[in-house]
């Protein structure tokens, strides 16, 4: 049964890996055996999740990527095969936005900026990671729950999440058989994203996780995203594909 979550013949990109949800990730797919390149904007924090990963004596590399730049992203790819050899598994994670604001107030520029990180570079990622992956790749989309429902003040955030489920579920019969692509909707995890949009401290979180009431009683981790993409890149799920898994604490 080990077998069904061993990825130590995998190499693994994760976008938006520096912090929050993305280390998570990170570190569980560097866990099950994966050699992972790590990626964000700021280069000194995925370079600390890089560093962190070896020193438990995983592989792991890091790469300063802005995932909206189409050459950065081709360039990452080429350093996941140029280091180790091929590129199996890629973590479309990197995305958000801070600002909360009606629809109708929302500044044009930052419509499209939001669109540009969390939908269209989703398009990109993959397109580029489906040419350069050996059979048998894995992508997993990070969404959010709010694609799924009424968040108000993040009608934008909503509309381009709503799109990567779209973007999932066609890329799963485009791509397949030879790639699965699946999608995780995260709810209240407490990422400093989340955090800023919402206009919440640490010391609001007990009053956020008793206001939303979760059957489960906690706000989500980082770990607990990164076991649900785990079953979706590992042998476990060889059968499944263009699926959308809210892991939201029964939200």
């Amino acid at each position: 049964m080990s077998g069904l979550f061993d990825l130590s013949d995998d190499v693994a990109v994760v976008t938006g890996a520096g912090r929050g949800i993305g280390e998570g990730i990170a570190n569980t797919l560097a866990e099950a055996g994966a050699a992972v390149v790590c990626a964000a904007r700021r280069g000194d924090e995925v370079e600390a999740v890089a560093a962190g990963i070896r020193s438990r004596g995983g592989r792991a590399i890091a790469l300063a990527t802005d995932v909206t730049d189409n050459d950065a992203v081709e360039a990452l790819a080429q350093k996941a095969i140029s280091e180790f050899g091929h590129l199996d598994i890629w973590i479309n994670n990197a995305g958000g936005s801070p600002i909360q604001t009606p629809l109708t107030e929302l500044d044009a520029k930052e419509w499209d900026a939001t669109m540009r990180l969390n939908l269209t570079a989703i398009w990109v990622c993959t397109n580029t990671a489906a040419r350069l992956m050996r059979d048998g790749g894995r992508i997993v989309n990070i969404s959010s729950r709010a694609a799924v429902s009424t968040v108000m003040g993040s009608g934008h955030y909503a509309a381009a999440k709503a799109g990567v489920n779209s973007l999932t579920v066609t890329y799963a019969k485009e791509l397949g058989p030879r790639i699965r692509v699946n999608c995780i909707m995260p709810g209240a995890v407490p990422t400093e994203i989340m955090m800023k949009a919402m206009r919440l401290e640490e010391k609001d979180l007990p009053m956020l996780e008793k206001r939303i009431r979760l059957p489960m009683r906690r706000l989500g981790t980082p770990e607990d995203l990164g076991q649900a993409v785990l079953y979706f890149v590992s042998p476990a799920s060889s059968w499944v594909t263009g699926q959308i898994l809210s892991v939201d604490g029964g939200m």
